[in-house]
């Protein structure tokens, strides 16, 4: 009786350690759907690494010692609405 009793606990706890390998917080399942967030956060890491460049060069051409004029005409002209009289404005969308 006690020997059948240890083997229904060890197979009881094996079948358990099996569970988990599949559907645990780490197992199998949880594997697939980690790759998949993975993968998100690498495509918005990517954008976000394109959005970075593009103000890092704004920046620079922002520059006070040598800042870039047609950059700054462009926001003068958008920030103050400035235009010059033979200027024509066409606002395009984004």
């Amino acid at each position: 009786m006690k020997e059948r009793l240890v083997q229904g606990g060890t197979l009881a706890l094996l079948l358990m350690m099996g569970l988990f390998v599949v559907a645990g917080p780490s197992g199998l399942i949880a594997w697939g759907e980690n790759q998949r967030l993975l993968d998100q956060q690498n495509a918005r890491l990517a954008e976000l690494r394109l959005e970075r460049d593009h103000l890092k060069n704004r920046v620079a051409l922002l520059n006070p010692r040598s800042a870039d004029p047609d950059l700054t005409g462009e926001l003068l002209r958008s920030n103050l609405n400035v235009a010059h009289p033979d200027e024509m404005v066409m606002l395009l969308p984004k």
